[in-house]
Parts: C-alpha cells; structure tokens; sequence
C-alpha cells in the first residue's frame, strides 16, 4: 500500500456563514453542493444575525427550485424555457431538468429552448387550479473551463450574490476536492507499462445526504456522492487514456483497477488516494431465495453452485486476480446458442438473468447452448464491497475488469476473463451470442466535467428495456427477424410494456426526439458490425444499477424472457446458405 494525497477541505457553506455572520450586509445569495437539510441550517444561522439567506444547490438547480420555492400543490401548468450554450449540447440543461415532468402529478409541463444569447437561467411560468399565475427565472451557474481530458466544459460551479449584485463563481469545496485529487493523480509519474497499478483507492467522505425525488415506476435519486463517484472514475479513465496516447473513450486501455469509494460522514470534506494491492475476498450471504424470486443480486459463490447444477461440459478462465470465470456447456440436437452475462458486472440483472436462463435451458431435453453468466469476477467483487456503503448508487468503477479495461476489447494473446468466450466460440459453434447488460436505473451524470457523460449521452436517463441488435455481412434478416420474435415475446408482459411506455416518455421529455425505432414497444438498435467473431449478437439494456425487491424480480425475469425467446426463434429461423 502506497498514500499518494490526504487532504480535507473546509466546507464552503460553514465558511460563508462565519463570513457574513459578523453583519455588514442584508442579503446573501449562493449556490453550493450540499443537501437540503444542510443548507437550511446555513439559512438559518445567519437568520439569527439578522440576515437574509438563501443558499440553493449549484447541482441540478431547476429541480431544486421546484422542491425547495415552488408551491407545486394544485400547479396545472409548468411551462419552461431552457438555456442553450454553444459549449454544451443543445440538450444538456433540459437533461439537467429530470425528472421535472414526471414529479408535477397531472401538470402540464414542457420544456422550450431558448433560442437567443446563451444566458444560464431557466425562465418559468406557473399557473395554478386556483387562477394564480407566476414567473420566474432560475439562475444555473456554470463555468467554461478545460477539464482534465483537455476538452472544453460547461460544468456547474459555485456562486455567491450578495446584496442582489451579478454575483461571482467560487470554489466550492466539493469541486476543489474533485480537482486537486484529479491533479494529484494526472501528475504523477506512473511508469510506461500499464498497467500502472494494482488497486489505485480514492476514498472520500462526504457529510450529503442522498435525497429521494417522488416519481414511479423508476429510481429518482439525487445523490453528489454518486455524481463524484462517476465523475472520478470517468476522469481518470480520461487522464490515463491521454496518457498513454489513445483516443478517449477507448477501452483497451488497462491502468489498473481505479476504485473511488465516497463515503457518507459527518464533518469536512476528505479525500484520501493511495495504491493497494488486490483483495481475493469473495462475497457469500445469499438468502436462500430461489432464482426466479431472488430479490438482490445473488452472490459470486451463489452463481457458481447454480451453475454446477447444469450437467454438461464445465470449462474455467481466470481473471486477473485470479477469480474462477466459470461456465458450462450442454451439448443437444439444437442449433447452440451461447448466453453470457456479467461483462459489466454493475448490471446485475444480466447475471442473473444468464444464470436462469442456463438452468431452465438445462430442462429441455434437446437444449444444446453454453452459459457464462458471470465473466467478470473481479468487477463483480468490486461492485459487491461498494454496495455496501451505497447500496442504491450505480458503481461504474465496477463497469470494467481489475485490468480497468473492458474484456470485450482484449487483445487475444492476453485473454484472462475472454477466453471463457473463446472457448464457448470454440467448443459449441453457435451463431448466435445472448449478450445480457444493464444500464442506469436513474439518472448519470459528470456534474465537473461537463454535466452529460461524455461518449454515454444517450444513456444519461433510462429509455426503459432496450434490445441492440449487431450482425455481419450477409445476416441481416435473421438479425431483423429476431428482434421482432423476440420483442413480440416480451410484448405479452404488460408490466413490462407499461413500464417501458412511462420510462419512454420521461426520456423524450428530457432528452428529445429520439433517434432509436420501437419494434413492438421496445426502442432497439439494429447495426452491421463485421468485427464481431459471431455472426449475430443479441445484447439487452435493462435499467438496473441499482435495483431490488420486485424491481429487480421484474428485471431479471425480462432477460430471462428475452434469452429463451431468442433461443427459441433461433431453432426455426432460415439462415444464410451455405450455413
């Protein structure tokens, strides 16, 4: 174990308080990133001066205004300009808007952007049941800045107004934590060879509350621990990626396992970084659930039982830690179908959706498929320990392997964790692939480099369960052809369809027309890939990280659905000649 940096950071909205408590003005503006309860202390410690305070959160500030200034009882009409910036995209601040018009009841709300000078404020107009009408504007304070990838950002940023003046940005502690713990990083000399570490460990402690927002059927979360978890992980990623020359946004890159784990705790900012070697540790504290009603994410040790219950051919690959990827193969008179789950191991109703669809496919006497439900390991372990701390945050520093790559993009002559697909390739010779992933449940962000993700736009809010269809030259029927069986299939769930319809209408509401079709009520992405070594790979999103209880019953049981309607298609489907 090696320190790199250890700092704490007084707290912006304690040093405003001492600032002005000693008198000298009337009024007090500023925009921090804090929770609520926090910032009505504030307001109300300089209150007991004698003076005006309003301190308002610099993180998503439109929604804030509507939870923390609006009266939104009896509201019938919400009608928003927002600000357009030519350093952003042209939707970043209504994306910076959700989930506004799912949390209005039966409001009309929409959404207008503003076509002239860029100008950082949403303009507002309310109207109510009883007559009454409003107009507001509401100040979203940003700073145009290089971020740490060398690419220009509109992020949002401290500020402070005093007396009703123009105001000027500040500091804030959490955006100099973030920066200065960056730096530290970006600064030090790591070697030529990745990769560069075992374990690099950003811990930091946090005293914000996560704060639930009213919506259904979704996950709704405002959380700055979760937000500076993303924007660490994706930086860093950035960092070395520019650091060793590749493009940003490649994920061949292997710096090591970059593990930032923010903390709730009382008292100042903390942030501490140092280098540790790997942990081996293996979680084991499954309920007992059956698999159809599991209601969390079973445990690795779990998913390895089940899986040895399928008779058939077992074969292993190792991660880089030297984790068991496990996998079986059933051999039967069908056409062979491989099913996988787990290359991103934060999406966890893959995993078990591969592992039940393995065993119910283990039913059937002619069955004939491999399944590998839980390729990464070591991501999976990662995930398992942050979840711990945050259990409803989505942990995208479990995303890749203890590499920090992404197992698909390996190079074949260091295989690890993709030889258990080399192998499945191999030993079945199917054509098709069942690729099982998740995505966000509620919303992501990168509120310090820029707010929207950058290289995972269209993923910022969920879009409800997605299917992405890849085939090669020559396999474009069959590609077309399973996605309308399969998503026919799934069309029987009307839980699942009315699910997908209100998570769809959140998104174009905060997002815009999308550029996706639907195909029987499911928005999908068809697309040549000729790199693929299988001719057709069926992938699904479902929006889980992180979900529980019935939520997650539901999640798993789609991928399920999705994997047996494919298989199922697969056996009747007309294949290209000479097949």
């Amino acid at each position: 174990m090696t320190a790199i940096f250890h700092e704490t950071f007084e707290p912006t909205i304690d040093s405003l308080v001492a600032r002005f408590a000693g008198g000298g003005v009337n009024m007090v503006e500023a925009w921090v990133f804090s929770d609520t309860a926090t910032r009505r202390k504030a307001e109300q410690a300089l209150a007991e001066k004698g003076i005006t305070a309003r301190f308002r959160s610099g993180y998503k500030p439109l929604v804030h205004f509507f939870r923390e200034e609006v009266e939104t009882e009896g509201v019938i009409s919400a009608r928003i300009t927002y600000p357009v910036h030519p350093a952003a995209p042209e939707n970043r601040f209504l994306l910076e808007a959700y989930p506004l018009s799912g949390m209005l009841g039966n409001a009309e709300v929409s959404f207008t952007p503003s076509r002239g000078e860029p100008d950082l404020f949403y303009s507002v107009a309310l109207t109510w049941a009883d007559g009454r009408r409003d107009t507001r504007k509401v100040f979203a304070p940003n700073r145009l800045h290089q971020d740490f990838a060398g690419q220009q950002a509109l992020s949002p940023t401290g500020w402070l107004r005093i007396d009703g003046n123009a105001g000027e940005r500040i500091e804030t502690d959490y955006e100099a934590l973030f920066s200065k713990t960056i730096r530290t990083i970006a600064d030090r000399d790591w070697g030529d060879s990745e990769p560069y570490f075992e374990e690099l460990n950003i811990t930091a402690t946090l005293p914000v509350e996560d704060e639930w927002l009213p919506l259904a059927p979704t996950d709704a979360i405002i959380s700055l621990r979760e937000a500076l978890h993303e924007d660490l992980y994706f930086s860093l990623l950035e960092v070395f990626q520019t650091r060793s020359g590749r493009p940003l946004g490649d994920r061949g890159l292997r710096p090591g396992q970059i593990v930032p784990e923010i903390r709730l705790a009382a008292g100042p900012l903390d942030a501490r970084v140092e280098t540790r070697p790997f942990t081996t540790d293996e979680t084991d504290n499954d309920a007992g659930e059956a698999p159809a009603a599991a209601t969390k994410p079973f445990s690795a040790a779990r998913v390895r039982r089940e899986l040895a219950t399928i008779e058939g051919e077992a074969f292993v690959a190792r991660s880089r830690a030297g984790r068991a990827v496990c996998a079986r193969y059933r051999k039967g008179s069908d056409r062979p179908v491989m099913v996988s789950g787990g290359q991103h191991p934060n999406e966890v109703t893959g995993i078990a959706g591969a592992l039940r669809a393995g065993l119910a496919l283990a039913g059937r006497d002619n069955a004939h498929f491999t399944v590998s439900p839980l390729e990464n390991p070591d991501g999976y372990e990662l995930d398992w320990r942050l979840r711990a701390d945050n259990p409803h945050h989505m942990h995208h520093a479990a995303r890749y392997t203890a590499f920090g790559d992404d197992l698909e993009y390996r190079p074949r002559d260091a295989p690890f964790e993709t030889e258990i697909r080399y192998r499945a390739e191999a030993i079945s010779g199917a054509l098709l692939h069942i690729n099982l992933h998740g995505y966000p449940a509620h919303e992501w962000t990168r509120p310090l480099s820029g707010f929207v993700p950058r290289g995972f736009g269209m993923w910022t809010v969920p879009k409800g369960f997605f299917l992405i269809m890849r085939y090669r030259s020559g396999w474009e029927t069959q590609a077309r052809t399973l996605i309308d069986r399969v998503t026919q299939r799934l069309a029987e769930n009307r839980a699942l369809v009315d699910f997908n319809a209100r998570q769809i209408e959140l998104y174009v509401a905060h997002s815009g027309t999308p550029s996706w079709p639907m195909v029987n009520g499911f928005p999908v992405m068809i697309s040549r890939y000729d790199h693929q070594r299988v001719p057709v790979t069926l992938i699904t999103e479902y929006p889980d990280e992180t979900i529980y209880d019935d939520a997650f019953i539901q999640g798993h049981t789609a991928q399920l659905e999705t994997a047996l309607g494919a298989y199922e298609a697969w056996q009747t489907m007309v294949l290209p000649e000479g097949v």
